[in-house]
């Protein structure tokens, strides 16, 4: 048996002109992450990221923790998150206004959920995006390849909150609501964790926290 320890890219840049790349709290979230493996002599057989900046530095935040990482990085664009600006607009042809407030905020993710329940569904084709069967089975395949190389060692995934949840949704069978749901829980940095072996993934653990469950960190946790 081995283990996949699939990453969500530290805190992002929500509301910037650039969502895509760290804000200060997310290069710190990912170094943290990689000393808390350190500090538990946790070493990876291979690592698989998607191509997004975000993807890309918190690698390299999970690395400095690390102290070095000497193993395979594979850069797979089926890793890569979802189109939100694509979706949202494909169901609300306006501009939004900045979520610069609670209200807003929440309903900004309101209507993301429902753009998301309709693209699964096949309802809408946002422009730019691939369908849902292909976003889904760019994961599917990574996770196949995983499962047939890589069983039985330690493997390190870094994405984002769509794929991670994809996957999580694949090896539950969970419907497309849960799939949302699970989406939209996840915290920045968390991991989640898959028992691997040639037959079948196995979910272990669901979007934790632990290298920030000090006093010290606790204050660091993020969704966005």
């Amino acid at each position: 048996m081995g283990t996949l320890y699939l990453v969500r890219h530290g805190q992002a840049s929500f509301g910037a002109d650039d969502y895509d790349q760290l804000s200060a709290r997310g290069r710190e979230q990912s170094v943290r992450l990689g000393e808390y493996w350190r500090e538990r002599g946790l070493t990876f057989d291979t690592v698989f990221t998607g191509t997004l900046k975000r993807h890309r530095q918190t690698l390299e935040g999970i690395v400095q923790g690390l102290g070095g990482l000497d193993t395979p990085v594979q850069a797979v664009p089926g890793l890569n998150e979802y189109d939100s600006d694509a979706l949202l607009k494909a169901i609300h042809p306006m501009p939004l206004p900045k979520a610069d407030t609670p209200e807003l905020f929440r309903h900004h993710f309101r209507l993301l959920c429902d753009a998301l329940a309709q693209w699964m569904g096949g309802t809408i084709s946002p422009q730019g995006m691939p369908d849902w069967d292909t976003f889904s089975g760019g994961v599917h395949q990574v996770l196949e390849q995983v499962r047939h190389q890589y069983s039985g060692g330690n493997v390190l995934i870094v994405s984002s909150g769509g794929p991670i949840s994809t996957a999580v949704g694949q090896v539950l069978g969970t419907s497309p609501e849960v799939t949302i749901a699970l989406n939209m829980r996840l915290r920045n940095s968390a991991v989640t964790e898959f028992s691997t072996s040639p037959k079948r993934l196995m979910l272990q653990t669901f979007n934790t926290l632990n290298h920030l469950d000090t006093a010290e960190h606790r204050s660091w946790a993020t969704h966005a």
